[in-house]
C-alpha cells in the first residue's frame, strides 16, 4: 500500500530511572535512524514519544528516595529528555503520561470501552501484604526461584537463570520492599478479553504480517498458540490515572493499557499546539493512509503486537501497526545489563564522561545492533571501532581529501578533468549506494545499512592511497585536481549516507565541505560539489580514544560488580531459610553410609577444570585422593590445608578429568549457594567414624 505519511512511536521509558545503552540499541537509536531516513526522503514523517510516569517502578523509587512520586517523575523526566535531545534524539515530541491531555484521553479511551461493553469484571486472589495495606504486582513481590533457588528472584524473572516466573511459583514469597510475608487476598478488576480477539488476531498477524521480524512473529506466534486469556486493564494502586467508573475507589488504570494511549495523546498535545504544521491529530491516528511504525525491545513484543492492537480494534477507529521492528538485548561486558544491579551505560553519565562523541556510540551500538540476536557491548570494542574505522577510516579520508585540497588549490573544489578507467571503475562502485541504502533501511536492516554507508568511507581511503595525489601533485595537477574533484564528491556523499546514523559528524562534514543543504535523491551522484565551491574550514571528524577513560569506565563496572556480589549475599542471608527436610529415613539406611575424619594434605584446582579440586587426605589408612565440585567456593584452596573435614568413604571409585576419585567430602550449601565444606573443630583421629 502507498501511504501518503510515516506515524513512527518509540517505546515509553520509564521515569524511574536514566536511560542506558540497552534502550538506546534496542528501540531509541534505530528509531531515530529510521525518523532521519524518511525526513531526508522529504517524507511526511512524525517521530513520537514520552515517559512513561505511572507503575510500580516509580512508586518503588520514590519510596526508597523518601520523597514523592511526582518528585520522582518530574526528575527523571528531565533527565531522560534532555539526555535524548544531547544524544541527538530526532523527536517530534516527547511529553510524558502525566500530562492532563493524557488523563482525560486515556480515562475517555477506558470509559468508551466500558459503555461500550468491551471488558470483562472478574474476581480473583492476588498477593497482599497485610502491613503495608497494599496488593502487590509481580515486580513487587520476591522469593526463591523454583529452578535455580535464586533466594532474590521476581516475581516475573529470575534474573539469575533467566526463567520467567509468575508469583505463585516463587518459594516463601515477600514484599521485595518490606521483606513482609505476603497472603492471598481477593479484589475485583476490569479485563480486556484477549480470547474474544483470538481468531482476528491469528488472521491479522500470522497471515497478513509475514513479513515481520522472526523474533516478533515468533513470539506473538506462541502467544496465539497457547491461547490468548482476559488481561487486566486495572490494578489496586494509589498512583496512577483513577478509573473512570463509579465504585471503583482506590483502583487505577493498568500502566500497560494506559502507557500505549501515551502515542496517542503525546500526538494529540503536538497538533493541538501546531495544527498548521502537524495538522489534525487524527489524520496520524485514524486516517488509512498512515502508516503507524512501533519501535520497541523484545520485552514489549506481547503488548504492542497483540494487546494494543486488540485495544484498537475494541475501539474500532484507529489505524494498526504496520511493522513493530523489536530489537532483542544487549548485554554489557558479557552479564545482562540490569538497572536495579546499576550494571549500565547510563546515557546522562556517557555524556559527561565523553563530551561531543555522541556518534560514536551511536555508530558503536548500531554495528552491534542486537536486531536478530542478543549482543554484547565492550569497551574494547567501542574503542577499537572507534579509533580503527571512525578515525582510521572514515575520518582520515574526509582528512586527507579537505587538507590536500587546501594545500594544491586554495581550498576550492577543482576541476574534474577526464576521468581514468580507475576512476570510472572507483565511481561503479557506490554508484548504486542509494538503492542498497534505501533497501536495507526499508526493511529495518540498519546494522547492514550503516555497513554500507562505512563501505563508501572505505571506497573512498582506497581511491587515494592507490592514486597518491600528494606525489602527483608534483608532476601532473590537472590529474591531482581530478583525483581531488572525485574525493569530494564521495565525501559530500558520505555526508548524506551518514545522515540518518551519525548527525553530528554528517553536520559537521557538511560545515567543511560548504554544503548549506542536501537531499536523499542526491546520493550516489558525483556533482555534488561544483568547480570553484570553496571549502570551509577543515578540522579532525573523529579523534582517537586512549585508554585511560576506557580503563576508568571498566574500573566503575569492577566497583559496581563487588558491591553487586555483596549485596546479594546479604539479600542471601537476610531472607535465608532452611530447605524442607527431606523425606523420613532410618537409621540403618544412615548406617550404610561411612563418614568418618581426616586431615587435608593437600588442596589443588583439577588443571582444566573451573569447578574440581583435587583433596590428599590423611585418612588414618594409607591415605587417599578425592575430588569435590566447589573450586567456585575457594578461589584459594590452600585455606583447606590442616583442616580435619568429614568425608564418605565407602562410595565405589569414581574417574573424573583423569583422576580416580575415593570418596566424597561433605559439604553444606549456604545461604548465599557457596558450598562451605564440613570441617571438625576438636582434634579427632584420622579415620574416626561419625555415627
Amino acid at each position: 500500500m502507498n501511504y501518503n505519511r510515516t506515524l513512527i512511536t518509540a517505546a515509553l521509558p520509564y521515569a524511574n530511572g536514566p536511560v542506558h545503552i540497552g534502550h538506546l540499541a534496542g528501540v531509541y537509536v534505530p528509531a531515530d535512524i529510521y525518523a532521519r531516513y524518511l525526513r531526508l526522503k522529504g517524507k511526511e514523517t512524525l517521530f513520537v514519544c514520552g515517559s512513561d510516569e505511572h507503575g510500580v517502578p516509580v512508586t518503588i523509587r520514590a519510596r526508597k528516595e523518601g520523597i514523592t512520586t511526582q518528585q520522582v517523575v518530574d526528575r527523571y523526566h528531565e533527565l531522560i529528555k534532555r539526555s535524548f535531545a544531547d544524544f541527538g534524539i530526532s523527536f517530534d515530541i516527547y511529553s510524558r503520561t502525566t500530562s492532563n491531555i493524557h488523563h482525560k484521553l486515556a480515562s475517555d479511551y477506558f470509559r468508551k470501552l466500558y459503555d461500550n461493553g468491551k471488558f470483562i469484571e472478574q474476581t480473583t486472589e492476588q498477593f497482599y501484604d497485610p502491613e503495608t495495606g497494599h496488593f502487590l504486582t509481580d515486580r513487587n513481590i520476591r522469593g526463591e526461584c523454583p529452578h535455580c533457588h535464586n533466594l532474590g528472584a521476581y516475581g516475573d524473572q529470575c534474573e539469575k537463570c533467566g526463567s520467567t516466573l509468575s508469583p505463585e511459583e516463587l518459594i516463601n514469597p515477600y514484599n521485595a520492599e518490606t521483606g513482609n510475608p505476603l497472603v492471598k487476598k481477593p479484589t475485583s478488576h476490569w479485563y480486556l478479553p484477549l480470547d474474544q480477539y483470538q481468531q482476528w488476531l491469528e488472521q491479522w498477524i500470522l497471515e497478513e504480517h509475514k513479513e515481520w521480524r522472526p523474533n516478533v512473529y515468533g513470539q506473538c506466534k506462541s502467544w496465539l498458540d497457547g491461547g490468548l486469556r482476559p488481561r487486566a486493564v486495572t490494578r489496586d494502586l494509589d498512583w496512577g490515572i483513577p478509573v473512570p467508573v463509579e465504585g471503583a475507589e482506590g483502583k487505577v488504570l493498568y500502566v500497560w493499557f494506559d502507557a500505549p494511549i501515551g502515542y496517542i495523546s503525546n500526538t494529540k498535545e503536538l497538533c493541538d499546539a501546531q495544527p498548521e504544521k502537524y495538522g489534525n491529530w487524527e489524520k496520524w491516528w485514524k486516517d488509512p493512509s498512515t502508516r503507524l511504525i512501533h519501535f520497541i525491545g523484545k520485552d514489549n513484543i506481547v503488548f504492542h503486537c497483540i494487546v494494543f492492537p486488540a485495544m484498537l480494534k475494541a475501539d474500532g477507529s484507529y489505524i494498526l501497526p504496520d511493522n513493530v521492528p523489536s530489537n532483542e538485548f544487549l548485554n554489557l561486558e558479557g552479564d545482562k545489563i540490569s538497572t536495579s544491579r546499576n550494571w549500565a551505560v547510563w546515557l546522562n553519565e556517557y555524556l559527561d564522561d565523553f563530551p561531543g562523541k555522541q556518534d560514536v556510540l551511536r555508530y558503536v551500538l548500531t554495528a552491534n545492533a542486537p536486531e536478530t540476536k542478543d549482543n554484547d557491548f565492550t569497551w574494547a570494542d567501542f574503542q577499537a571501532r572507534n579509533n580503527n574505522e571512525l578515525v582510521a577510516i572514515y575520518g582520515n579520508f574526509v582528512n586527507r581529501a579537505l587538507v590536500l585540497t587546501g594545500k594544491y588549490f586554495d581550498g576550492k573544489v577543482p576541476a574534474q578533468g577526464e576521468l581514468s578507467d580507475y576512476d570510472k571503475a572507483t565511481i561503479d562502485e557506490f554508484n548504486n549506494v542509494k538503492t542498497t541504502l534505501e533497501d536495507l533501511l526499508n526493511n529495518f536492516r540498519f546494522r547492514d545499512a550503516q555497513k554500507e554507508a562505512m563501505n563508501l568511507a572505505r571506497i573512498g581511503n582506497k581511491y587515494l592511497a592507490d592514486t597518491e595525489p600528494w606525489k602527483l601533485a608534483k608532476t601532473d595537477l590537472d590529474r591531482t585536481a581530478t583525483i581531488l574533484n572525485l574525493s569530494l564528491q564521495i565525501a559530500a556523499n558520505l555526508a548524506i549516507a551518514f545522515e540518518p546514523f551519525l548527525p553530528f559528524s554528517s553536520a559537521k562534514l557538511r560545515e567543511m565541505l560548504g554544503l548549506e543543504s542536501f537531499n536523499w535523491e542526491e546520493l550516489g551522484r558525483t556533482d555534488l560539489l561544483a568547480e570553484g565551491h570553496p571549502l570551509g574550514q577543515v578540522s579532525l571528524l573523529f579523534e582517537k580514544i586512549d585508554d585511560a577513560p576506557i580503563q576508568a569506565q571498566l574500573d566503575r563496572l569492577a566497583r559496581i560488580k563487588a558491591e553487586n556480589e555483596a549485596a546479594a549475599q546479604a539479600e542471601a542471608l537476610k531472607n535465608w531459610q532452611p530447605v524442607p527436610v527431606k523425606a523420613p529415613t532410618t537409621i540403618d539406611e544412615f548406617d550404610k553410609a561411612d563418614i568418618r575424619v581426616g586431615t587435608v594434605l593437600e588442596c589443588t584446582n583439577v588443571k582444566k577444570s573451573d569447578r574440581l579440586l583435587q583433596f590428599r587426605i590423611d585418612d588414618g589408612m594409607g591415605g587417599r585422593t578425592i575430588l569435590s565440585g566447589i573450586a567456585q567456593s575457594y578461589p584459594d584452596p590452600s585455606v583447606l590445608v590442616g583442616k580435619q573435614v568429614l568425608f564418605i568413604a565407602n562410595f565405589p571409585p569414581r574417574k573424573m578429568m583423569g583422576i580416580e576419585s575415593q570418596g566424597m567430602i561433605l559439604s553444606a550449601v549456604n545461604a548465599d549457594g557457596k558450598l562451605i565444606v564440613t570441617t571438625v573443630t576438636a582434634p579427632v583421629r584420622n579415620g574416626a567414624q561419625v555415627g
